[in-house]
């Protein structure tokens, strides 16, 4: 891990928005690997994985969406960002980014909840060769876990609809603990949760243009017993947005690992290294 370089970057997302990246990378690296973060998390939340990785030979890029952590400029509570925005506009620019960087080398994308929701605003997502979904399930909250689903409904019309009405943006506390929101992606994800098919309701309308039937290249999808969102029937909601790929689902348990707790974050927290393993050798192997 000595090896291990990590250079912070900007780049301009497709409409020209400015966006914070970092690319670690160590000696001789065979495989390129794209970072997209899930709803709320910067991009540092990753960077153990992504060294990790850089250290079996991959040279990694991850980012932060805008109005998120190093791309967070102006006041949230004027913005209008949206959700799409994050895929159509930041995640092709830095599939972009990394197919230049990496010169030729095959790329993997680890996406992190929302990130696998949003591969099917790629326009490029030809670059990719494989995409490895960690925690990615549909929001629609009856397919949660039933002990969590109280505080689901009290985030989007306790804490989430106070903090609008008071700040203007979802603000970090109160029992939101990532990074604010601005209100316009906050409102569509709180109306797709609300949805049977979740994003799938603004296919037709909203998130045109769009490939998601056209993506080809092979999805794996790691759900975690333990848990309360990426649910087996929400990670297949999500899955079933990409019919033209070949798709795995994964079902692993913290105890497969050695570990006591995984839940929807904890597959990036420090000594998650059998699972970055995992994933790795999927990305190096030859086919689906």
């Amino acid at each position: 891990m000595t090896d291990i370089r990590t250079e912070p970057v900007t780049f301009p997302a497709r409409d020209g928005t400015t966006l914070g990246g970092t690319v670690i990378s160590g000696p001789d690296p065979q495989r390129a690997v794209l970072v997209s973060a899930a709803t709320g998390f910067p991009q540092y939340y990753y960077h153990k994985a992504a060294q990790y990785l850089a250290g079996h030979s991959a040279l990694v890029l991850t980012y932060d969406y805008r109005g998120i952590g190093a791309s967070r400029a102006g006041d949230l509570a004027g913005s209008d960002i949206d959700i799409a925005d994050w895929g159509r506009f930041d995640m092709a620019a830095a599939v972009d980014l990394l197919a230049d960087r990496a010169g030729g080398l095959p790329m993997g994308h680890l996406t992190h909840s929302v990130g696998g929701h949003l591969v099917g605003l790629l326009d490029n997502h030809e670059k990719v060769d494989k995409h490895a979904f960690f925690a990615v399930g549909s929001g629609f909250w009856p397919y949660h876990k039933p002990h969590y689903i109280p505080l689901e409904l009290y985030f989007w019309w306790g804490i989430g609809a106070w903090s609008l009405m008071r700040h203007g943006y979802l603000k970090t506390g109160g029992g939101w603990t990532g990074e604010p929101l601005p209100p316009k992606a906050f409102r569509t994800w709180r109306r797709w949760s609300h949805r049977r098919r979740y994003l799938g309701t603004d296919l037709d309308s909203r998130l045109q243009p769009h490939a998601y039937g056209e993506i080809a290249a092979p999805i794996r999808s790691w759900v975690f017993a333990d848990d309360p969102i990426a649910t087996d029937r929400a990670a297949q909601t999500i899955q079933d947005l990409y019919p033209a790929a070949p798709k795995t689902l994964t079902r692993r348990s913290p105890a497969d690992y050695g570990l006591k707790r995984i839940g929807h974050e904890g597959a990036f927290r420090s000594g998650r290294e059998a699972i970055w393993q995992e994933v790795w050798d999927w990305f190096a192997a030859a086919g689906a």
